[in-house]
């Protein structure tokens, strides 16, 4: 009776790890994939949605909205 509980704690010390590993390495992956198909905004694309909308936008109005979008976070 021994040997079966000693084997039932070491299978599922060996389950949990190997989930463990498995659910870090599939969230790494979609969490690289998530940011290649949604990169983070950055001043280059805050000049260019300024740009779009009809503004010539000044060095000090883009360090203002990348500023406004980090304390949101």
């Amino acid at each position: 009776m021994d040997i079966s509980v000693l084997g039932f704690v070491l299978s599922l010390v060996g389950v949990l790890l190997v989930g463990g590993a498995l659910g870090f390495f599939l969230s790494q992956r979609y969490f690289k994939k998530y940011l290649k198909e949604n990169p983070p905004v950055n001043e280059k694309m805050i000049r260019a949605m300024m740009t779009q909308m009809g503004r010539k936008p000044s060095e000090k109005q883009v360090r203002q909205v990348m500023q406004s979008m980090n304390q949101a976070k």
